[in-house]
């Protein structure tokens, strides 16, 4: 990154990782309105996959498969490591989530049903040692 990483971002990768998507979405959404290329995007990448997690809570099958693809498609731009964070693991769990939930469907989703053996796993931020 071209500067000095925001403490804001840190902290918005513990609400992310706590599972506070909304308060998550708000803090990048600050960062992402003053921010410059090419923070702008990565944050706006974060952004909407927090977004999309935040769908999936409130079983919005569709805006949460949409969110997930957009935010992964704005992160393939940058490197393995960007900004402290493990970028491509972030979009290797983005990308498991979105195919188990394109192969559970909306149906089961919207209605709260992912039978007993249907656990779905929530992406993670993780820092990179660099």
């Amino acid at each position: 990154m071209s500067e000095t990483i925001p403490q804001e971002f840190w902290q918005s990768v513990e609400q992310f990782n706590s599972g506070e998507f909304y308060a998550c979405h708000d803090t990048l959404e600050a960062l992402w309105i003053e921010a410059g290329e090419p923070e702008k995007t990565f944050y706006q990448g974060i952004l909407q996959i927090a977004v999309a997690l935040y769908h999936l809570e409130n079983r919005n099958w569709r805006g949460a498969v949409i969110l997930l693809g957009e935010g992964s498609n704005r992160l393939r731009r940058y490197p393995s490591s960007y900004g402290g964070i493990d970028v491509d693991e972030l979009l290797s769990q983005s990308a498991v989530l979105l195919t188990t939930l394109q192969q559970i469907g909306q149906d089961l989703i919207m209605a709260g049903d992912l039978g007993e053996n249907q656990v779905l796993s929530l992406p993670k931020i993780l820092l990179t040692t660099d």
